[in-house]
Protein backbone atom coordinates (compact mmCIF):
# COMPACT_ATOMS: atom_id res chain seq x y z
CA UNK A 1 0.00 0.00 0.00
CA UNK A 2 2.85 2.28 0.36
CA UNK A 3 4.25 2.04 -2.62
CA UNK A 4 0.60 2.73 -4.34
CA UNK A 5 0.31 5.48 -2.06
CA UNK A 6 3.93 6.55 -3.13
CA UNK A 7 2.86 6.18 -7.04
CA UNK A 8 -0.97 7.68 -6.42
CA UNK A 9 1.69 11.16 -5.22
CA UNK A 10 3.54 11.11 -8.62
CA UNK A 11 6.61 13.56 -8.75
CA UNK A 12 5.88 15.38 -5.55
CA UNK A 13 7.02 12.10 -3.56
CA UNK A 14 10.43 12.30 -5.06
CA UNK A 15 11.06 15.92 -4.05
CA UNK A 16 9.48 15.08 -0.05
CA UNK A 17 12.12 12.10 -0.46
CA UNK A 18 15.24 14.34 -1.40
CA UNK A 19 14.03 17.40 1.38
CA UNK A 20 14.09 14.28 4.07
CA UNK A 21 17.22 13.00 2.85
CA UNK A 22 18.74 16.25 3.12
CA UNK A 23 18.18 16.61 6.78
CA UNK A 24 19.81 13.11 7.64
CA UNK A 25 22.82 13.31 9.72
CA UNK A 26 25.93 12.93 8.53
CA UNK A 27 28.60 11.08 10.27
CA UNK A 28 30.82 13.53 12.21
CA UNK A 29 34.75 12.65 12.95
CA UNK A 30 34.89 14.11 16.51
CA UNK A 31 37.96 14.04 18.46
CA UNK A 32 37.60 12.81 21.34
CA UNK A 33 39.75 14.42 24.40
CA UNK A 34 41.69 13.67 26.74
CA UNK A 35 39.61 13.11 29.74
CA UNK A 36 41.70 12.92 33.58
CA UNK A 37 38.97 10.55 34.54
CA UNK A 38 38.27 7.25 32.56
CA UNK A 39 34.76 7.62 33.06
CA UNK A 40 34.27 10.71 31.19
CA UNK A 41 36.80 9.35 28.46
CA UNK A 42 34.81 6.41 27.69
CA UNK A 43 31.41 8.34 27.81
CA UNK A 44 32.79 10.96 25.12
CA UNK A 45 34.00 7.94 23.07
CA UNK A 46 30.85 5.88 23.57
CA UNK A 47 28.20 8.68 23.00
CA UNK A 48 30.40 9.65 19.47
CA UNK A 49 30.50 5.89 18.56
CA UNK A 50 26.98 5.42 19.35
CA UNK A 51 25.86 8.45 17.54
CA UNK A 52 28.12 7.79 14.36
CA UNK A 53 26.67 4.22 14.15
CA UNK A 54 22.95 5.07 14.72
CA UNK A 55 23.43 7.47 11.53
CA UNK A 56 23.86 4.54 9.43
CA UNK A 57 20.22 2.96 10.49
CA UNK A 58 17.33 4.09 8.74
CA UNK A 59 14.45 6.02 10.73
CA UNK A 60 11.65 3.86 11.54
CA UNK A 61 8.67 4.84 10.34
CA UNK A 62 7.24 4.34 13.58
CA UNK A 63 8.33 2.71 16.99
CA UNK A 64 7.59 -0.97 17.93
CA UNK A 65 7.55 -2.05 21.41
CA UNK A 66 10.86 -4.05 20.64
CA UNK A 67 12.59 -0.62 20.76
CA UNK A 68 11.54 0.18 24.16
CA UNK A 69 13.41 -2.82 25.11
CA UNK A 70 16.24 -2.91 22.65
CA UNK A 71 20.08 -1.48 23.99
CA UNK A 72 23.29 -1.67 22.18
CA UNK A 73 26.76 -2.59 23.29
CA UNK A 74 30.02 -2.57 22.75
CA UNK A 75 32.87 -4.39 24.73
CA UNK A 76 36.12 -2.92 23.89
CA UNK A 77 39.70 -4.27 24.85
CA UNK A 78 42.53 -2.64 23.50
CA UNK A 79 46.75 -4.01 24.35
CA UNK A 80 48.79 -1.02 24.01
CA UNK A 81 46.58 0.79 22.19
CA UNK A 82 45.36 4.83 22.83
CA UNK A 83 46.05 4.38 26.69
CA UNK A 84 46.83 7.48 26.70
CA UNK A 85 43.33 8.92 26.01
CA UNK A 86 41.21 5.77 27.19
CA UNK A 87 41.21 2.36 29.41
CA UNK A 88 42.42 -0.49 28.05
CA UNK A 89 39.36 -2.66 28.86
CA UNK A 90 35.79 -1.06 28.95
CA UNK A 91 31.98 -1.71 28.12
CA UNK A 92 29.75 0.85 26.54
CA UNK A 93 25.84 0.30 26.70
CA UNK A 94 22.94 2.56 24.73
CA UNK A 95 19.51 1.82 25.82
CA UNK A 96 16.49 2.29 23.41
CA UNK A 97 18.53 4.40 20.76
CA UNK A 98 15.78 4.37 18.50
CA UNK A 99 13.73 5.70 21.37
CA UNK A 100 16.02 8.63 22.32
CA UNK A 101 17.18 8.95 18.85
CA UNK A 102 13.49 10.05 18.44
CA UNK A 103 13.12 12.09 21.04
CA UNK A 104 15.70 14.57 20.38
CA UNK A 105 14.48 14.92 16.66
CA UNK A 106 11.32 15.51 18.58
CA UNK A 107 12.36 18.57 20.62
CA UNK A 108 14.31 20.18 18.30
CA UNK A 109 18.21 18.84 18.95
CA UNK A 110 20.25 17.79 15.87
CA UNK A 111 22.26 14.83 16.35
CA UNK A 112 25.28 16.28 15.34
CA UNK A 113 24.69 19.31 18.06
CA UNK A 114 24.17 16.83 20.40
CA UNK A 115 27.45 14.53 19.70
CA UNK A 116 29.15 17.65 19.75
CA UNK A 117 28.04 19.34 23.04
CA UNK A 118 29.00 15.60 24.67
CA UNK A 119 32.50 15.00 23.05
CA UNK A 120 33.94 18.01 21.87
CA UNK A 121 35.38 19.08 25.39
CA UNK A 122 35.30 16.52 28.32
CA UNK A 123 31.39 17.40 30.75
CA UNK A 124 32.72 18.72 34.32
CA UNK A 125 31.11 17.56 37.25
CA UNK A 126 28.81 19.60 39.68
CA UNK A 127 28.20 19.95 43.01
CA UNK A 128 29.99 18.77 46.23
CA UNK A 129 28.29 15.36 45.53
CA UNK A 130 28.89 14.63 42.47
CA UNK A 131 25.61 13.33 41.56
CA UNK A 132 25.38 15.24 37.61
CA UNK A 133 27.62 16.30 35.10
CA UNK A 134 27.32 19.32 32.57
CA UNK A 135 28.42 19.51 29.51
CA UNK A 136 30.93 21.80 28.30
CA UNK A 137 28.36 24.03 26.40
CA UNK A 138 26.22 23.95 29.75
CA UNK A 139 23.33 22.88 27.18
CA UNK A 140 22.89 19.37 28.92
CA UNK A 141 22.95 17.50 31.81
CA UNK A 142 24.39 13.88 32.65
CA UNK A 143 22.85 12.52 36.08
CA UNK A 144 24.52 9.41 37.98
CA UNK A 145 21.21 6.85 38.21
CA UNK A 146 21.06 3.86 40.11
CA UNK A 147 20.32 0.62 38.44
CA UNK A 148 16.70 0.86 39.89
CA UNK A 149 16.73 4.31 38.74
CA UNK A 150 16.96 2.59 35.17
CA UNK A 151 14.33 0.11 35.60
CA UNK A 152 12.13 3.23 36.70
CA UNK A 153 13.09 5.03 33.59
CA UNK A 154 12.46 2.05 31.52
CA UNK A 155 8.83 2.14 32.76
CA UNK A 156 8.50 5.17 32.17
CA UNK A 157 9.81 5.58 29.02
CA UNK A 158 6.76 4.39 26.65
CA UNK A 159 4.52 6.32 28.89
CA UNK A 160 6.69 9.71 28.48
CA UNK A 161 7.34 9.36 24.53
CA UNK A 162 3.77 9.10 24.42
CA UNK A 163 3.22 12.35 26.13
CA UNK A 164 4.95 13.70 23.39
CA UNK A 165 3.03 12.02 20.49
CA UNK A 166 -0.21 12.70 21.48
CA UNK A 167 -0.08 15.82 23.62
CA UNK A 168 -2.51 16.36 26.45
CA UNK A 169 -4.30 13.26 26.14
CA UNK A 170 -0.66 11.74 27.42
CA UNK A 171 -2.09 8.01 25.88
CA UNK A 172 -2.28 6.43 29.43
CA UNK A 173 -5.59 5.47 31.78
CA UNK A 174 -6.84 6.74 34.87
CA UNK A 175 -6.01 10.41 36.00
CA UNK A 176 -7.02 12.78 38.65
CA UNK A 177 -9.92 12.69 40.59
CA UNK A 178 -13.06 15.13 40.13
CA UNK A 179 -12.16 16.85 43.25
CA UNK A 180 -8.24 17.75 42.03
CA UNK A 181 -9.65 18.84 38.93
CA UNK A 182 -12.48 21.48 40.21
CA UNK A 183 -9.56 22.68 42.90
CA UNK A 184 -7.30 23.68 40.27
CA UNK A 185 -9.90 24.23 36.81
CA UNK A 186 -8.30 21.14 35.00
CA UNK A 187 -10.68 21.05 32.06
CA UNK A 188 -9.84 17.94 30.01
CA UNK A 189 -6.40 18.87 28.29
CA UNK A 190 -6.88 18.67 23.90
CA UNK A 191 -6.41 16.03 21.78
CA UNK A 192 -5.38 16.84 18.84
CA UNK A 193 -2.55 14.87 17.30
CA UNK A 194 1.23 15.60 17.82
CA UNK A 195 -0.23 18.42 20.02
CA UNK A 196 2.78 18.44 21.95
CA UNK A 197 5.46 17.35 19.60
CA UNK A 198 4.28 20.88 17.26
CA UNK A 199 4.69 23.15 20.32
CA UNK A 200 7.83 21.67 21.41
CA UNK A 201 7.50 24.32 24.66
CA UNK A 202 4.10 23.02 25.94
CA UNK A 203 5.96 20.68 29.17
CA UNK A 204 7.69 21.09 32.50
CA UNK A 205 9.25 17.63 32.34
CA UNK A 206 12.63 16.81 32.13
CA UNK A 207 13.94 16.81 28.33
CA UNK A 208 15.50 13.05 28.49
CA UNK A 209 17.87 12.39 25.67
CA UNK A 210 19.78 9.46 26.19
CA UNK A 211 20.92 6.74 28.62
CA UNK A 212 24.00 4.61 28.99
CA UNK A 213 25.93 2.38 30.99
CA UNK A 214 29.59 2.91 31.39
CA UNK A 215 31.73 -0.01 32.83
CA UNK A 216 35.35 0.66 33.68
CA UNK A 217 37.33 -1.46 35.80
CA UNK A 218 34.38 -3.71 36.57
CA UNK A 219 32.23 -1.00 38.24
CA UNK A 220 29.39 0.40 36.12
CA UNK A 221 27.98 3.41 36.18
CA UNK A 222 24.68 4.30 34.82
CA UNK A 223 23.96 8.25 33.37
CA UNK A 224 21.29 9.79 31.70
CA UNK A 225 21.29 13.12 29.74
CA UNK A 226 18.86 15.30 29.90
CA UNK A 227 18.65 19.09 29.05
CA UNK A 228 19.76 21.64 31.16
CA UNK A 229 16.41 23.78 33.03
CA UNK A 230 18.81 26.55 33.69
CA UNK A 231 20.55 29.13 30.77
CA UNK A 232 23.47 27.99 29.22
CA UNK A 233 24.90 32.09 29.03
CA UNK A 234 22.67 33.60 31.59
CA UNK A 235 23.99 32.79 35.61
CA UNK A 236 21.67 31.87 38.47
CA UNK A 237 21.84 33.27 41.36
CA UNK A 238 19.22 32.24 43.36
CA UNK A 239 17.89 28.62 43.66
CA UNK A 240 14.78 27.19 44.91
CA UNK A 241 13.94 23.34 44.97
CA UNK A 242 9.74 23.38 45.67
CA UNK A 243 7.54 20.44 46.76
CA UNK A 244 4.95 22.42 48.53
CA UNK A 245 5.82 21.00 51.69
CA UNK A 246 7.16 22.39 54.92
CA UNK A 247 8.08 19.87 57.49
CA UNK A 248 12.00 19.21 57.08
CA UNK A 249 11.72 21.69 54.06
CA UNK A 250 14.41 24.11 54.71
CA UNK A 251 18.24 24.23 53.48
CA UNK A 252 20.78 23.59 56.01
CA UNK A 253 23.18 25.59 57.19
CA UNK A 254 26.25 23.65 55.34
CA UNK A 255 23.90 24.23 52.50
CA UNK A 256 23.23 28.07 52.79
CA UNK A 257 27.02 28.64 53.23
CA UNK A 258 27.64 27.25 49.36
CA UNK A 259 28.27 29.85 46.54
CA UNK A 260 24.67 28.86 45.21
CA UNK A 261 22.94 27.01 47.83
CA UNK A 262 19.72 24.44 47.04
CA UNK A 263 16.73 26.52 49.22
CA UNK A 264 13.43 24.70 49.72
CA UNK A 265 9.96 26.16 50.24
CA UNK A 266 10.48 27.00 53.72
CA UNK A 267 13.12 29.56 52.79
CA UNK A 268 10.73 30.36 49.71
CA UNK A 269 8.23 31.40 52.63
CA UNK A 270 11.06 32.80 54.90
CA UNK A 271 12.50 35.59 52.35
CA UNK A 272 8.96 36.38 51.39
CA UNK A 273 10.30 35.81 47.76
CA UNK A 274 7.76 35.98 44.93
CA UNK A 275 7.71 35.21 41.37
CA UNK A 276 7.29 38.52 38.31
CA UNK A 277 5.67 37.48 35.07
CA UNK A 278 3.76 38.39 33.22
CA UNK A 279 -0.46 37.64 33.54
CA UNK A 280 0.28 35.68 30.10
CA UNK A 281 2.66 33.96 31.04
CA UNK A 282 1.98 33.01 34.08
CA UNK A 283 -1.14 31.55 32.53
CA UNK A 284 0.74 29.56 30.06
CA UNK A 285 3.11 27.77 32.77
CA UNK A 286 0.81 27.01 34.69
CA UNK A 287 -1.64 25.43 31.96
CA UNK A 288 1.44 23.21 31.14
CA UNK A 289 2.27 22.38 35.04
CA UNK A 290 -1.49 21.55 35.65
CA UNK A 291 -0.97 19.07 32.48
CA UNK A 292 2.29 17.71 33.49
CA UNK A 293 1.00 16.79 37.12
CA UNK A 294 -1.47 15.30 35.73
CA UNK A 295 0.03 12.92 33.69
CA UNK A 296 2.39 12.34 37.28
CA UNK A 297 -0.89 11.53 38.77
CA UNK A 298 -1.69 8.98 36.53
CA UNK A 299 1.35 7.04 36.52
CA UNK A 300 1.33 7.41 40.35
CA UNK A 301 4.62 9.60 40.77
CA UNK A 302 4.73 11.39 43.90
CA UNK A 303 7.84 13.46 45.30
CA UNK A 304 8.72 15.22 42.07
CA UNK A 305 9.73 19.10 42.66
CA UNK A 306 10.11 22.12 40.44
CA UNK A 307 13.47 23.50 39.69
CA UNK A 308 13.17 27.52 40.78
CA UNK A 309 15.98 29.60 39.17
CA UNK A 310 16.75 33.31 39.34
CA UNK A 311 19.07 35.07 36.92
CA UNK A 312 19.41 39.04 38.45
CA UNK A 313 20.61 41.07 35.20
CA UNK A 314 21.76 44.32 37.13
CA UNK A 315 23.68 41.53 39.01
CA UNK A 316 24.93 39.88 36.10
CA UNK A 317 25.79 43.27 33.93
CA UNK A 318 27.92 44.26 37.48
CA UNK A 319 29.90 40.90 37.31
CA UNK A 320 30.62 41.77 33.27
CA UNK A 321 31.97 44.90 34.00
CA UNK A 322 33.89 43.87 36.55
CA UNK A 323 35.09 41.02 34.66
CA UNK A 324 36.37 43.32 31.96
CA UNK A 325 38.05 45.49 34.03
CA UNK A 326 39.99 42.93 35.58
CA UNK A 327 41.15 41.68 31.84
CA UNK A 328 41.99 45.18 30.82
CA UNK A 329 44.42 45.65 34.11
CA UNK A 330 45.78 42.40 33.29
CA UNK A 331 44.41 40.33 36.34
CA UNK A 332 42.42 37.80 34.33
CA UNK A 333 43.86 34.09 33.49
CA UNK A 334 46.05 34.38 30.34
CA UNK A 335 46.60 31.69 27.68
CA UNK A 336 43.80 28.73 29.11
CA UNK A 337 40.55 27.66 27.47
CA UNK A 338 37.97 28.69 29.81
CA UNK A 339 34.34 26.69 29.87
CA UNK A 340 32.40 29.94 31.00
CA UNK A 341 33.33 32.51 29.34
CA UNK A 342 31.63 35.32 31.29
CA UNK A 343 28.32 35.90 32.26
CA UNK A 344 27.25 36.55 28.68
CA UNK A 345 29.28 34.52 26.64
CA UNK A 346 28.11 31.68 23.72
CA UNK A 347 28.95 28.09 22.95
CA UNK A 348 30.91 28.29 19.93
CA UNK A 349 29.64 24.64 18.95
CA UNK A 350 26.99 21.91 20.08
CA UNK A 351 23.37 22.64 20.56
CA UNK A 352 24.02 26.55 22.15
CA UNK A 353 25.25 27.04 18.20
CA UNK A 354 22.05 28.06 16.94
CA UNK A 355 22.48 31.69 18.57
CA UNK A 356 25.89 32.38 16.69
CA UNK A 357 23.94 32.49 13.37
CA UNK A 358 21.22 35.49 15.32
CA UNK A 359 21.32 38.70 16.75
CA UNK A 360 23.35 39.24 19.66
CA UNK A 361 21.52 38.72 22.81
CA UNK A 362 22.30 41.57 25.37
CA UNK A 363 21.94 41.37 29.34
CA UNK A 364 18.77 39.40 30.40
CA UNK A 365 18.06 38.14 26.81
CA UNK A 366 17.60 34.86 25.73
CA UNK A 367 16.42 32.72 22.82
CA UNK A 368 13.45 29.99 23.79
CA UNK A 369 14.78 27.48 21.28
CA UNK A 370 17.73 27.25 23.76
CA UNK A 371 16.79 27.94 27.25
CA UNK A 372 13.46 26.30 26.93
CA UNK A 373 12.53 26.37 30.68
CA UNK A 374 12.98 30.03 30.70
CA UNK A 375 10.38 33.25 31.35
CA UNK A 376 11.03 36.93 31.35
CA UNK A 377 9.94 38.94 34.46
CA UNK A 378 7.37 41.55 33.90
CA UNK A 379 8.19 44.81 33.02
CA UNK A 380 6.73 46.05 35.99
CA UNK A 381 8.29 44.45 38.26
CA UNK A 382 10.63 45.70 41.01
CA UNK A 383 13.89 44.67 39.68
CA UNK A 384 14.90 42.99 36.43
CA UNK A 385 15.06 38.83 36.48
CA UNK A 386 14.61 36.15 34.21
CA UNK A 387 13.30 32.58 35.43
CA UNK A 388 14.17 29.25 35.06
CA UNK A 389 10.97 26.81 36.24
CA UNK A 390 11.38 22.78 35.48
CA UNK A 391 9.72 19.61 37.09
CA UNK A 392 12.73 17.30 38.47
CA UNK A 393 12.86 14.14 40.13
CA UNK A 394 10.14 12.47 37.94
CA UNK A 395 11.00 8.71 38.75
CA UNK A 396 9.33 7.93 42.18
CA UNK A 397 6.34 6.02 42.27
CA UNK A 398 4.07 5.52 45.63
CA UNK A 399 5.04 1.90 46.22
CA UNK A 400 5.26 0.00 50.02
CA UNK A 401 8.33 1.91 50.65
CA UNK A 402 6.63 4.97 50.28
CA UNK A 403 3.61 3.94 51.76
CA UNK A 404 5.76 3.18 55.23
CA UNK A 405 7.71 6.17 54.80
CA UNK A 406 4.10 8.16 54.55
CA UNK A 407 3.02 6.29 58.26
CA UNK A 408 6.26 6.80 60.05
CA UNK A 409 6.39 10.95 59.60
CA UNK A 410 2.30 10.94 59.88
CA UNK A 411 3.10 9.22 63.24
CA UNK A 412 5.81 11.61 64.26
CA UNK A 413 4.32 14.68 62.83
CA UNK A 414 0.47 14.27 62.92
CA UNK A 415 -1.65 13.46 60.38
CA UNK A 416 -2.23 17.58 59.77
CA UNK A 417 1.20 18.24 58.62
CA UNK A 418 2.78 19.15 55.23
CA UNK A 419 4.70 15.92 55.08
CA UNK A 420 6.46 15.46 51.64
CA UNK A 421 5.37 11.53 51.42
CA UNK A 422 1.87 11.62 50.82
CA UNK A 423 -0.70 10.17 48.22
CA UNK A 424 0.10 10.97 44.35
CA UNK A 425 -3.13 12.93 44.06
CA UNK A 426 -2.83 14.20 47.53
CA UNK A 427 0.92 15.18 46.73
CA UNK A 428 -0.72 16.83 43.62
CA UNK A 429 -2.49 18.91 45.07
CA UNK A 430 -0.94 20.87 47.58
CA UNK A 431 1.69 21.08 44.94
CA UNK A 432 -0.11 22.91 42.60
CA UNK A 433 -1.46 24.96 45.50
CA UNK A 434 2.31 25.96 46.86
CA UNK A 435 2.82 26.97 43.15
CA UNK A 436 0.10 28.97 42.31
CA UNK A 437 0.92 31.04 44.89
CA UNK A 438 4.65 31.91 44.09
CA UNK A 439 3.35 34.16 41.82
CA UNK A 440 3.40 38.15 43.02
Amino acid sequence: MAAAAAAATGPAAPRTKTKKKQKRFVPQRVKVPRAADPLLAVLAWGVNHQINELSQVPLPVMLLPDDFKASSKIKVNNHLFNRENLPSHFKFKEYCPQVFRNLRERFGIDDQDYQVSLTRSPPHWEGSDRRFLLSSDRTLVVKELSSEDVADVHDLLSHYHQVRRAGGGYGVGGGMSPRVLACHCLSPPPLSPQYVVQCHGSTLLPRFLGMYRVSVDSEETYLLVMRNMFSHRLPVHRKYDLKGSLVSREASDKEKGKDLPTLKDMDFLNKNEKVYVGEEDQKDFMEKLKRDVEFLVQLKIMDYSLLLGIHEVGRAEQEEEEEVEEEESGGGDEGGATVWGGSYGTSPEGIGSYLNSHRPLGPGDFDPYVDVYALRGAEAAPRREVYFMGLIDVLTQYDARKKAAHAAKTVKHGAGAEISTVHPEQYAKRFLDFITNIFA
